[in-house]
């Protein structure tokens, strides 16, 4: 796994370019964005990677892909967490450095669910371990083997984590195009389009939490990660080129959030804090019954913070991504919503996350947490 694979596929004029990154095993979610944007066998199917890990069904979703793969176009670009799931079939090289500690911690790892499947689920002997995935799943590990680390096309580039340059990509060492966080503020700027995944688009923005795919367009940079499994609020985003060719790019997601109708008007927010994952740590001021009123650590800004969104690691307080950003709103507008409290929803509008203050129509019960 040393140097970047690169392919470089001709797309046929006229096919629909679907590109979709960092699913991290949640099928059902996969399944209803592919219905929803309606993919055909006409249409070509990018992976931007990051199938794998972190959700629970990675073993469910990559046999869904592969089977996908005998009748549709689909190109299965390897991200980091694809990666590793490859790297443990390959070699015993990060046994004692990564495994031996992650797959205890990770029962819901692609590893951990196949072994469990063939009920031979045990982390004390990784050798064996590894011995017995080999057998028992060749199909996997060979279409796993098979993943590329760039498709580079006419006027596209796909790669989960980034590239410093277009020439000489297959020098590049592969495992840094995998693992390339906060891409976007490298300052890299190309003359084909670069699809990434990788780093959760709401990770760039300090003030409002944005899950909608983020376009540099000055730099022909595209980030498409919407937090899926990893954010409360995250969402599958699947970017949408009619052509290869063409420069006309929409949009659609799937957060699997119910939809309440907003009944009165808002204005948004002039000024307001997107508190953000490993930018997250709070000094608590006031607990309240629903939400407390909490230090942002970073920026000093004071706002209240769900209850149900605070954590402690030993003595730290942090939280899961939060705001105090009020969206616009119109009387009408669909919101997707987050979580309720008895005089505020926070919700969704266009991928970005905020409160709304007006009241609604809709589910009358706040939705069950989403598995994470």
């Amino acid at each position: 796994m040393d140097r970047a694979i690169v392919v470089h596929p001709k797309f046929q004029s006229g096919r629909r370019i679907i590109a979709v990154s960092d699913i991290h095993g949640n099928l059902p979610f996969f399944r209803s964005l592919m219905e929803q944007i309606r993919l055909t066998p006409q249409d070509i199917l990018v992976l931007v990677g990051d199938v794998l890990e972190k959700g629970r069904e990675s073993l469910a979703l990559l046999r869904h892909v592969m089977e996908l793969s005998r009748t549709y176009t689909v190109y299965y670009i390897c991200g980091n967490c694809d990666g590793l799931v490859l790297r443990f079939f390959e070699t015993d090289e990060l046994d004692d450095r990564f495994f031996s500690s992650y797959l205890p911690q990770h029962p819901e790892s692609c590893l951990r669910q196949m072994a469990r499947e063939k009920g031979f689920d045990q982390t004390e002997d990784l050798p064996r371990l590894r011995r017995d995935l080999r057998a028992a799943f060749p199909e996997e590990w060979a279409f796993l083997q098979a993943m590329p680390t760039v498709v580079e096309t006419e006027h596209l580039v796909f790669v989960h984590g980034g590239v410093p340059s277009l020439h000489g990509m297959e020098n590049l060492n592969r495992w840094k195009c995998m693992k390339n966080d906060d891409f976007l503020d490298q300052g890299y700027s190309f003359d084909k389009w670069v699809i990434v995944g990788h780093w959760p688009v709401t990770l760039y923005n300090p003030r409002i939490p944005s899950a909608a795919p983020l376009f540099e367009r000055e730099r022909k940079i595209i980030s498409i990660d919407g937090g899926c499994v990893l954010k409360l609020d995250g969402q599958l985003n699947a970017l949408i080129l009619p052509d290869e060719a063409s420069e006309e790019f929409t949009w659609q997601a799937y957060d699997g959030l119910p939809v309440v109708t907003a009944l009165d008007p808002q204005q948004a927010s002039t000024d307001s804090v997107n508190v953000r994952w490993g930018r997250s740590t709070l000094e608590l001021i006031e607990r309240g019954a629903e939400t407390s009123l909490c230090r942002h650590v970073e920026t000093g800004r004071v706002l209240l913070i769900l209850n149900s969104y605070l954590r402690y690691t030993g003595d730290r307080l942090w939280c899961e991504d939060s705001t105090d950003y009020a969206l616009p709103v119109a009387p009408g507008d669909k919101l997707a919503l987050v979580a309720r409290t008895s005089s505020a929803c926070l919700c969704k509008k266009n991928g970005v996350t905020g409160w709304y203050y007006g009241r609604v129509a809709g589910p009358a019960v706040q939705p069950e947490p989403r598995e994470k």
